[in-house]
C-alpha cells in the first residue's frame, strides 16, 4: 500500500459561536484556514443553483475534480453514481469542473447523472484541495473532517460504511507535486554537447515528455520524459508510435505490465538532430534486455478517406510557414497541417477504437480545427463529415512496435 493520508484530518466545517456561518478549520498549513467555507456558485442538478459545503454537514461529502477530456474522470462515473443511488441522502458527491456550463450541458445530454456538477470553478475548492492531476477525489466525513485525498476507485461501499459510522479509514494518498516544475528535473547547460541521463520518477507529478521544438539551443536535439512506463519511452523512441500498435512477445513480465516509472533526458551534439531518435533507441537496448523492431503487421484499422472533395476544399488552405498544433479529447485544432494530422489525432488521442491509416491522397496544408462531444456516440464521424472525410473499417499492413 502508499502512502496513506494522515495529515487533514481536522474539521473542515464547524458551527461556529452563536449561529454564525461556519468555517473552513482542516488544519494549521491548510490554505482556507481561518476563511469562509467552500461556496459553489454554479450547480447543476441541484435543488439551488450555489451551494456552501457549511450546510451539509452532517453527510459525507465527495468532491470530485474532473473534465470531460480526462478519461480515467469519465470511466470513474458510474462508479460515483452507483455510490450515490447507494447512500442517498446520507452521502453527497459534488463532481467539480473548470469547465464550462455549456461543456457540461453537452455532457450530460449523453451520459445523464443525477450527481451534482459545479461547473467553472476556479477557486475556493482547487484552493483548498489543490491538486496537478485530474481524477482527485476529497472525501469528508459527516463530522467535517477531511479523512481521504486519493482516486476515485478507493471509494468503495465498504469504505463510505466506515466513514458513515464514524470509524476509521486508510487510504493511499493522492499527493501531487505542487511545487516542481518537471522541466527543471533535468538541467542542461546551453554549452551542453550530448548527454543521456536516467533519473528515478518524480514523485507527484503525470507523465509528460517535452521536445524543446520553441528552445534556440535544444531544438531538436533534446528529448526529456518525466514518469514514463517503460512501453511509452519506447513508443516515443520509434517516432512517437501511438498506442495499440505494440505487440509484446517477452517472456516473463511483460513489457505493459512493467510498471515502473522513468525519467530520461537525451541530447545529441548540433548537426545531429536526426539522430536524436536513432540515438535514444541505441541507449534503450543498453539499458534494458528487452528488444524493440518495427514491424509490419497485418491489422483491423480505420481509413480515413475522403467523402466529399467539395468540402475538403473549401478547408482553409494554410498560408502559415509552420505546423501549430494543439489537441484534446474532443478538440482538433491545427495550422499548416496535413489530412494525416487527423488520423494521427484520431488514434493517437483515443478518439476510435483502432489504428488509423490515412488514404485521403492529401498533402495539402490547411488551417483546420473542428470540436465534437466524445461521449456521444457518432460525434467524430459527424465531425469528419462537416469537414468531408469519413472513416472506413479496413485490414491494412501497419508498423507495429514488437517486443521479444
Amino acid at each position: 500500500m502508499g502512502k496513506l493520508f494522515k495529515p487533514y484530518e481536522k474539521a473542515f466545517f464547524t458551527s461556529a459561536p452563536g449561529g454564525h456561518a461556519a468555517r473552513a478549520a482542516p488544519g494549521p498549513d491548510h490554505p482556507r484556514r481561518g476563511r469562509a467555507p467552500i461556496t459553489f456558485g454554479n450547480v447543476l442538478n441541484g435543488n439551488s443553483p450555489s451551494l456552501n459545503l457549511a450546510n451539509l454537514k452532517g453527510k459525507a461529502v465527495l468532491l470530485e475534480f474532473w473534465a470531460t477530456w480526462c478519461g480515467p474522470c469519465v470511466q470513474a462515473m458510474p462508479h460515483l453514481q452507483d455510490l450515490q443511488k447507494q447512500f442517498k441522502d446520507r452521502l453527497q458527491i459534488i463532481t467539480v469542473t473548470e469547465e464550462t456550463e455549456q461543456r457540461i450541458q453537452r455532457f450530460l445530454a449523453n451520459r445523464p447523472s443525477t450527481l451534482l456538477f459545479a461547473v467553472a470553478d476556479t477557486g475556493g475548492a482547487r484552493k483548498a484541495f489543490p491538486y496537478r492531476m485530474i481524477p482527485h477525489s476529497v472525501l469528508i466525513s459527516p463530522q467535517g473532517k477531511v479523512v481521504a485525498i486519493t482516486a476515485p476507485q478507493n471509494f468503495t461501499f465498504a469504505v463510505i460504511e466506515k466513514v458513515l459510522a464514524g470509524k476509521p479509514i486508510d487510504l493511499p494518498l493522492k499527493e501531487d507535486n505542487l511545487a516542481a516544475d518537471p522541466l527543471t528535473y533535468f538541467t542542461a547547460a546551453a554549452q551542453t554537447r550530448a548527454h543521456f541521463l536516467v533519473q528515478p520518477e518524480l514523485k507527484g507529478v503525470g507523465g509528460q515528455s517535452h521536445s524543446y521544438l520553441q528552445d534556440p539551443v535544444f531544438k531538436g536535439r533534446r528529448l526529456t520524459m518525466i514518469n514514463l512506463p517503460l512501453e511509452s519511452v519506447y513508443r516515443l523512441a520509434y517516432e512517437s508510435l501511438p498506442y495499440g500498435r505494440t505487440l509484446d512477445l517477452t517472456t516473463g513480465e511483460s513489457v505493459e505490465e512493467n510498471k515502473t516509472k522513468y525519467c530520461i533526458d537525451i541530447i545529441v551534439p548540433k548537426g545531429q538532430e536526426a539522430q536524436l531518435l536513432p540515438t535514444l533507441r541505441q541507449e534503450l537496448q543498453k539499458m534494458f534486455t528487452v528488444r524493440a523492431s518495427l514491424e509490419k503487421r497485418l491489422r483491423p484499422v480505420y481509413v480515413l478517406q475522403v467523402a466529399d472533395g467539395a468540402k475538403v476544399k473549401k478547408i482553409p488552405v494554410s498560408q502559415a510557414k509552420a505546423e501549430v498544433f494543439g489537441a484534446s479529447a474532443g478538440a482538433f485544432d491545427g495550422e499548416h497541417v496535413r489530412l494525416e494530422k487527423v488520423a494521427h489525432y484520431l488514434e493517437s488521442f483515443g478518439m476510435v477504437n483502432l489504428p488509423v491509416v490515412d488514404e485521403t491522397g492529401n498533402q495539402t496544408r490547411y488551417d483546420l480545427s473542428f470540436e465534437f462531444e466524445p461521449e456521444r456516440k457518432g460525434a467524430v464521424h459527424e465531425a469528419l463529415a462537416k469537414l468531408g472525410l469519413k472513416l472506413e473499417k479496413a485490414e491494412r499492413s501497419i508498423d507495429v512496435l514488437v517486443f521479444r
